[in-house]
């Protein structure tokens, strides 16, 4: 499942990068006017904190 980064993951985030690893900052996509998840597709409103569908958070 994707996560967004926290302190401890700059750390693991820099020990990939190091390594020829790509990291990146993952957030909610965007299709037409609705917020996007990237872990499993589901559609939400713009308002929307949390994935209903799997539960994913940015």
């Amino acid at each position: 499942m994707a996560t967004a980064p926290t302190g401890d993951d700059d750390v693991f985030d820099e020990f990939l990068s190091e390594r020829g690893h790509d990291t990146e900052t993952v957030g909610w996509e965007e299709d037409y006017n609705k917020k996007k998840c990237p872990d499993c597709g589901g559609l939400h409103d713009t308002a929307a904190s949390e994935c209903s569908v799997c539960g994913w958070r940015p």
